[in-house]
């Protein structure tokens, strides 16, 4: 029962790691990346559509992103939504296609990624530890209708613990990694 509980929250947080890992591609860095425009939903036809559904997103060099979407017609959306993403770049288009020139980050800018990128990651280490929250009162549950003992109890607490710390660690070495990878000149 405890090792189900367990599993269930190493898989929850595995999960949580690996989508702040994937939120940090569309913090800005130096150099093009068309992760970068994952985070940008396109207002079309009244739904707001991820612009990967929208468009082929590609960096054909290293400080230039090209969007080229399926439905010509969606092309003046498609500009508007990225300018409203606050991404700090400004699409320019030329009527089949928007190319975006990646600017040189400043070093204002770069801390500022990098404060964004912190954020990420302090939303990725709530998520754990809402998830550990919610499996400790399981665990507590269990031993107040008597499904186990107390030492039982005690040692799912210490391994949720263990895995608690070490998903964050996780989240934490994936944070370096981006933070080096922004301020990398």
């Amino acid at each position: 029962m405890i090792d189900d509980l367990l599993n269930d929250a190493s898989e929850r947080m595995l999960k949580s790691v690996e989508s702040t890992r994937l939120e940090f591609g569309s913090v800005r860095t130096g150099r093009a990346s068309p992760a970068l425009l994952d985070r940008v939903s396109v207002d079309y036809y009244g739904t707001p559509t991820p612009l990967t559904q929208l468009a082929s997103v590609s960096a054909p060099e290293a400080r230039l992103l090209t969007v080229e979407p399926y439905d010509p017609s969606a092309l003046g959306d498609i500009e508007r939504a990225i300018m409203n993403a606050d991404l700090g770049i400004t699409p320019g288009n030329d009527g089949n296609l928007i190319r975006i020139s990646i600017p040189e980050l400043t070093e204002e800018r770069r801390k500022e990624m990098v404060k964004q990128a912190r954020g990420i990651a302090e939303e990725g280490r709530i998520v754990i530890r809402n998830i550990r929250r919610d499996v400790m009162h399981e665990l507590r549950q269990l031993k107040e209708a008597g499904e186990v003992g107390s030492d039982e109890e005690h040692r799912g607490e210490e391994s949720l613990q263990k895995l608690t710390d070490s998903s964050i660690a996780k989240l934490d070495e994936n944070l370096t990694r981006k933070e080096a990878d922004i301020l990398e000149v």
